[in-house]
């Protein structure tokens, strides 16, 4: 049990004006593995005006000073991997080699990226006769999810604080238990006072808090598209900025003469990766028909390999696996065809697991098509050529991510044009921690990752000569 009684305020650590607290539910079984102080509006409150107050002084610090400090906490996050892993396979249910590998590993490297780019990024320009600065946004109110807990905690705060922002942070109620080590890197990173806080709590209390407190300039959330309107509207009200990183249904299109068992290998393992709960998954699998068949028995095939309870973990708590299960039962009530797994629990102990399922026969209108099921479902759709496949991947209110396969590059990236989507990889293309990652349409405003993500941040002020 870890037992947490206090949040990080003002460079230190204090109990919730409440006296509430959250308990923190291992997926895998159902037990109770720590508590987090549930945080009141008066404890946002605290944390903003805290925020506030170390403003001027960070904001005036040198960029090359900002950097030292990144560098520092990237630092305390490579030294305390092993332990980040572990806590998030507690809390969350992923696989320990998934947690080291992505949900330890790659926020190291996303800290790592702002140190350098707060060196190296132009805070300055000249335009004519105009001087153009690049100043901090101010006061950022960071809402985080619970499906990559550290890593998005890191896309928000880290290019925040490489800005000159400061931030209170809200991580999602599930998972706060690495939001808390977060704290502790910072911390001992040397951060000044007051430039990152942490209030855990629920969201409609603490989270709708901070989202409508006068003193947050700008409101970065990630999570549903639902929640992301409703924050919208409150900061409407106040015309204050949002970076809104929501909702996904991305399409992965596999051309003919592309390299069909990688493009389908690879398709599963992007949908079953993180047991489903990723919002840039490629849950729509698209092929011609002439290849239909085949795609559909390598998929079969490769999804057998993800057994629940050691390849794939459980979903994050009880609703969110009857949620999918929910979904999987929809497909099969509008016609879709199941070729692997299905709604039934499967044998993988007391845990919230969903066995790893596969739809063949669907078709664009149907449900499991077009609403975001964030769960391991992967459906499989069928076109006739290549304006039917851009029709049909189009066909969504989201665009976050996607992926193209072709025979030749160019065929694949004339296809990728096309899409209307913030992020396609083409032939299997490898994650980059530089580039900019969000949405079109309703899966959200702005981008995170990179000089993008950091732009995010920024204010400009033109002076005139």
């Amino acid at each position: 049990m870890k037992q947490h009684d206090a949040m990080y305020i003002d460079g230190s650590w204090r109990p919730a004006e409440g006296g509430g607290t959250i308990e923190v539910v291992n997926p895998a079984d159902g037990r109770v593995i720590g508590t987090v102080p549930a945080g009141s509006a008066q404890d946002v409150d605290a944390a903003v005006r805290a925020a506030r107050a170390a403003l001027p002084g960070w904001a005036a610090t040198p960029p090359e000073e900002r950097a030292d400090r990144l560098a520092a906490l990237r630092d305390q996050l490579a030294s305390r991997a092993g332990e980040i892993a572990e806590t998030v396979t507690a809390e969350l249910g992923s696989p320990l080699a998934f947690s080291t590998a992505v949900h330890a590993g790659v926020p190291v490297a996303v800290c790592g990226s702002y140190a350098e780019l707060a060196r190296t990024y132009s805070f300055e320009e000249t335009i004519g006769n105009s001087t153009v600065l690049h100043e901090p946004v101010g006061v950022v109110g960071a809402i985080t999810p619970w499906n990559y807990p550290l890593h998005q905690i890191v896309a928000k705060v880290a290019p925040a604080l490489a800005a000159g922002c400061t931030v209170v942070l809200k991580p999602a109620e599930d998972t706060p238990l690495v939001a808390q080590l977060f704290a502790e890197c910072v911390d001992a990173a040397g951060i000044p006072a007051g430039v990152f806080n942490l209030v855990t709590g629920l969201g409609p209390v603490a989270g709708q808090a901070l989202a409508e407190h006068d003193g947050v300039d700008l409101v970065s959330f990630t999570g549903s598209t639902a929640v992301g309107k409703r924050i919208g509207a409150l900061a409407g009200a106040a015309v204050k900025r949002v970076a809104l990183e929501l909702g996904g249904k991305s399409a992965n299109v596999i051309l003919p003469g592309a390299d069909l068992p990688k493009a389908v290998a690879v398709g599963v393992a992007n949908v079953m990766a993180n047991s489903g709960q990723t919002c840039s998954a490629w849950t729509r699998m698209l092929v011609h028909r002439d290849h239909y068949a085949e795609a559909v028995e390598l998929a079969t095939a490769a999804a057998a390999k993800y057994v629940p309870g050691e390849r794939i973990g459980p979903l994050v708590n009880a609703a969110q696996r009857d949620r999918v299960r929910g979904y999987i039962e929809q497909g099969i009530a509008q016609g879709a065809r199941v070729v692997a797994g299905g709604p039934e629990a499967p044998d993988a102990g007391p845990g919230y697991y969903v066995a790893p399922t596969v739809f063949a026969d669907v078709t664009p209108e149907m449900t499991i098509a077009q609403e975001e099921i964030f769960g391991p479902v992967l459906s499989i759709l069928k076109y006739e050529g290549e304006d039917d496949a851009a029709r049909i991947a189009n066909d969504t209110v989201y665009g976050l991510a996607g992926a193209v396969w072709a025979g030749d590059e160019a065929t694949a990236v004339a296809f990728a044009r096309r899409l209307h989507t913030g992020q396609v990889d083409i032939n299997g293309g490898r994650f980059n921690p530089l580039a900019p990652f969000g949405g079109y349409k309703q899966s959200g405003v702005g981008r995170e990752l990179g000089p993008h993500g950091l732009t995010e941040y920024l204010q400009t002020k033109s002076l005139q000569f």
